[in-house]
């Protein structure tokens, strides 16, 4: 019975150093793994000043540029403290997932405070924050000095300005990427354009596609050109950005979905056909053919639906 009981204690113990020998790393294996982000996002520092180049990396861990579904673009959305956008773009990963872009610190980005940056990849997100000082930051190239004036007498002819030189341009400040030279200090480029239309790049499946650029004129060369269009604008991207990439993301994983959005659409690129063939030149204009085109989607989007259901439900 002793002997019995011995053995038994053997197996157990053996057992049990089996276990933590064999069992033990390949579940902590496990967990490491499961713990690997699908979709990772990195910034090169903490806090920035205007001027300042800000690096933005990240990895995909399940990209791949020959699926339908894997291939999607990073949209990469920075946010300030009052959850306003400050830019967005989109970056299309490289073979093995990796991706990165360059953002300089000014123009919508000016305001000192705490931004979020959020990177979207089908339905996967990754956040970080940054802070942003108000001051310049090293990027940003000091003014050249001024020459000092020159002494002439009533004797001397005047004298008359000569073109620059290739020589003189050497003297003044590089500039960086993001900043152009204005009156000898380096500033940030301000981008005029707005940004990218997702839901409709993803729909055409490219941001070449004519519909795309069509929406993108629109947006720029008539909307933009006016106070209360530019106003419409900022709160519409704030409504806009908040749900378009997830609508994108699931474009490209679901075919059927995407035909369904392009026929959605198409109601409304026909509409917007009309401020193509009006001058709007004031306030007035724009508020008056805006709200029009509003309208009007709403009639072909919500009421027209709605009377064809009401109809329906009287016949029976």
């Amino acid at each position: 019975m002793k002997i019995r009981g011995t053995f038994l204690l053997i197996i157990l113990s053996f057992s049990i150093i089996s276990y933590c020998l064999i069992g033990v790393p390949s579940a902590y294996s496990q967990e490491v793994r499961d713990q690997t982000p699908a979709l990772s996002l990195n910034i090169n520092s903490e806090t920035f000043d205007l001027g300042d180049t800000i690096f933005i990396s990240g990895i995909v861990k399940d990209y791949d540029s020959s699926s339908d579904t894997f291939s999607a673009d990073v949209t990469i959305r920075i946010t300030d403290s009052k959850n306003n956008i400050a830019t967005i773009e989109q970056i299309t990963p490289k073979t093995g997932g990796d991706y990165s872009h360059t953002f300089v610190a000014g123009g919508q980005m000016s305001k000192s405070g705490e931004y979020t940056v959020t990177a979207f990849w089908n339905n996967n997100i990754a956040t970080a924050i940054f802070e942003l000082t108000g001051i310049s930051g090293s990027n940003v190239s000091a003014p050249a000095p001024a020459p000092a004036p020159v002494q002439s007498s009533m004797d001397d002819e005047p004298m008359i300005d000569e073109e620059p030189s290739m020589s003189d341009t050497s003297s003044q400040p590089a500039c960086g990427q993001g900043t152009v030279l204005k009156n000898g200090v380096c500033i940030v480029e301000e981008k005029k354009s707005g940004g990218g239309c997702l839901i409709a790049t993803a729909t055409f499946g490219s941001e070449m596609a004519p519909q795309v650029q069509f929406l993108r004129e629109i947006r720029d060369n008539t909307v933009l050109q006016t106070e209360s269009g530019s106003a419409f604008m900022i709160g519409f991207n704030q409504f806009y950005y908040s749900f378009s990439p997830t609508i994108a993301d699931y474009e490209r994983e679901n075919p059927a979905f995407k035909e369904a959005v392009k026929i959605t659409l198409t109601p409304l690129l026909t509409s917007l056909t009309i401020l193509n063939y009006v001058d709007i030149d004031t306030e007035e204009e724009m508020l008056g053919y805006g709200i029009g085109v509003i309208l009007l989607n709403i009639g072909m989007y919500f009421v027209a639906p709605a009377a064809i259901l009401f109809k329906i439900k009287n016949r029976k």
